[in-house]
């Protein structure tokens, strides 16, 4: 059951895209949004009055339990300090693994010890696991005469303006070339590093500090 009143901050949070809920001094849920029942499958009933920690049983990425009564995050509340946003691995009601990027506000109040807690999350397992396979490919052996291949001074350029951000179109007008003439750059710098995307490429210039 709820614990506080239907304040502007519940409707805000009812509208948001993020996943949303809030705890009591107790640990417990007292609000729960429509996001977060989207991303982790708990129906609102199903989370209200129920401790934090028994819902997320959120860990970090070697493993540690991050979920438990009187965790990290309480205690920086308690005593004040701020809290930076964190990724945590938890499951869905259905057990399905997801990664979590959460921050953390404290409203100020009297009605609960040390005010409510709010934590906001959004689902990031797709770019964490795209990551998890970057870092895969490149932590694989490279074939020695690939790697020996270096990259001429154009296509330097060219993987510089792409650590930038700039697409295609783009870079056809800084360079004056052709879009196609660009495209065949790219593929050649992704031949010589031995990947398949701009990310990756971008990943393996920063790795072996090619930027």
């Amino acid at each position: 059951m709820r614990d506080h009143e239907p304040t502007d901050l519940d409707q805000a949070l009812a509208r948001a895209g993020d996943g949303a809920f809030a705890i009591g001094g107790d640990g417990r849920i007292v609000l729960w949004n429509r996001a977060a029942e989207r991303i982790l499958v708990y129906l609102t009933r199903e989370a209200i009055g129920r401790l934090c920690c028994d819902v997320f049983v959120g860990q970090d990425d070697k493993g540690n339990r991050l979920c438990y009564q009187g965790c990290h995050v309480m205690t920086l509340v308690k005593l004040g300090e701020s809290i930076q946003n964190f990724d945590m691995r938890t499951r869905t009601k259905a057990g399905r693994p997801v990664w979590l990027n959460i921050s953390v506000l404290v409203t100020p109040g009297d009605r609960v010890p040390h005010g409510m807690v709010i934590h906001m999350f959004r689902d990031v397992t797709a770019s964490k696991e795209l990551l998890a396979l970057v870092h895969e490919r490149l932590s694989a052996p490279v074939d020695g005469d690939q790697a020996a291949v270096p990259l001429t001074r154009r296509e330097l350029e060219i993987l510089r303006l792409l650590a930038g951000g700039a697409r295609t179109k783009i870079l056809a007008e800084r360079l004056h070339v052709s879009p196609a003439t660009v495209r065949n750059h790219v593929q050649n710098i992704f031949g010589k590093m031995g990947v398949h995307s701009r990310l990756e490429a971008v990943a393996y210039a920063n790795q072996r500090r090619l930027l």
